[in-house]
């Protein structure tokens, strides 16, 4: 399984160089994914970031290393990527529960981050509706905004969907409707460069005025590709990222088939079967 060879690989890469100054653009580089990509496979897969799995890590060794030796605590710090004593026993505080002169003392008790290991494990019995589509070149009106690669595993996020509410607070949407010819609107997610800490989201349509630019809004092509789809049943977006984690941890690992690195899509349109969106995500036969 693919999936499993890139994961490994990353965190083998992230444990060899526990101590050198590395974050997730460097192990998404060395694994030959893009800045996106990466990060949010890595998220999806393991339920925390690359750069949280690689700062707890350092966290927890450095306490094993403070309760072991007479080693000072300044030096830990240094060792384990802090810039100053103080920086260090803020996050050794937040992660331990105590400060670093603690974890000294006899009796302490540690907490202990563990290196990820990979196992695969038999599950099933789970029904995942999809369908496969191919679609040529999609061309979207689109009102976008940048957001960080960091913001796609938190769950208390609100970035993206505050962006959808200004939108249509401010007549972005009803703009936006006017143009399109399916009735339905879109969010589109756009991976930058392949080195790039932010992506591009875009609320769009697909419209017969491709060509008519309008003010404030961009024209994004999206090029020929097989599309998996899915149906996101529920009332809020919830169900969205919890379809996400299924298309990671389900249906990716065991298909014959494995993500492309071009845009993905939410596609929004009324229906009477409660279905909040369809996913669209770019898939190529592996």
């Amino acid at each position: 399984m693919d999936w499993i060879f890139y994961l490994q690989n990353a965190i083998d890469y992230i444990e060899d160089n526990i101590l050198e100054t590395i974050d997730y653009n460097d192990v998404a580089e060395h694994i030959g994914f893009s800045n996106f990509h990466f990060h949010r496979t890595f998220a999806l897969l393991t339920g925390i970031t690359a750069n949280e799995y690689i700062k707890r890590r350092r966290l927890s060794m450095a306490g094993e290393e403070l309760s072991m030796s007479n080693a000072k605590i300044i030096d830990i710090a240094f060792k384990y990527g802090y810039e100053t004593p103080e920086s260090f026993s803020k996050a050794f505080s937040r992660f331990h529960g105590f400060n670093p002169s603690e974890a000294k003392k006899s009796g302490t008790s540690l907490k202990k981050f563990s290196r990820f290991s990979i196992k695969v494990k038999i599950e099933g019995g789970k029904i995942m509706d999809y369908k496969i589509e191919e679609k040529g070149i999609m061309r979207f009106l689109t009102a976008s905004k940048s957001f960080l690669n960091e913001i796609i595993n938190e769950k208390e996020n609100r970035d993206i969907s505050n962006f959808w509410t200004e939108c249509f607070d401010n007549g972005t949407i009803n703009t936006l409707k006017k143009n399109s010819i399916d009735k339905g609107i879109y969010g589109v997610c756009l991976p930058m460069s392949k080195e790039c800490d932010s992506f591009k989201y875009g609320i769009g349509v697909i419209s017969n005025n491709i060509n008519n630019t309008t003010e404030g809004f961009e024209i994004w092509t999206v090029n020929p590709s097989m599309w998996a789809v899915f149906k996101c049943i529920g009332n809020n977006g919830q169900c969205i990222s919890e379809m996400w984690e299924r298309i990671f941890s389900e249906f990716l690992p065991a298909s014959p088939y494995k993500m492309t690195e071009q845009a993905d899509l939410e596609y929004y349109y009324e229906n009477d079967e409660n279905i909040f969106c369809e996913l669209w995500i770019p898939v190529e036969k592996k």
